[in-house]
């Protein structure tokens, strides 16, 4: 395959794996922490209208769908790849974490959680994920 080919199909195969998995996470992770009584969770409206309600636990799953979507995506595109491992983790990494500066507008978080996600789920998440591909 055409070196060019490869790395177009690793970032957008580490896109959508990275999304699937970030997208599986949201989808369970209120069927093993409940969110507080009332609140719509799947809709950005929802969780603005009862973001005062959540506990700490309440962030685990968002947390984790972040990082570890991040952590396969670039995964997969280090592995894909057919340039320097690294770099294409890391594009998966900032695109990541610009639609996690994205959601961070859209549905305002506190900023303990805000300062985590932004700065531990995405780019050493894709860091480690070219680490394991190697």
């Amino acid at each position: 395959m055409h070196p060019i080919l490869k790395n177009v199909l690793a970032i957008v195969l580490g896109l959508v794996v990275g999304s699937l998995v970030n997208g599986g996470i949201i989808q369970v992770g209120p069927s093993m922490i409940p969110p507080p009584a009332g609140v719509d969770v799947m809709t950005a409206e929802g969780l603005k209208a009862g973001l005062h309600l959540f506990e700490p636990k309440h962030f685990l799953m968002p947390f984790l769908a972040h990082a570890l979507g991040t952590l396969f995506g670039a995964f997969v595109a280090a592995k894909i790849c057919a340039g320097p491992k690294m770099l294409y983790a890391m594009i998966i990494g900032f695109f990541f974490l610009f639609g996690g500066i994205s959601m961070m507008f859209m549905v305002p978080s506190p900023l303990w959680f805000t300062i985590l996600d932004l700065g531990l789920a995405y780019l050493p998440m894709a860091f480690l994920g070219a680490r394991l591909a190697r």
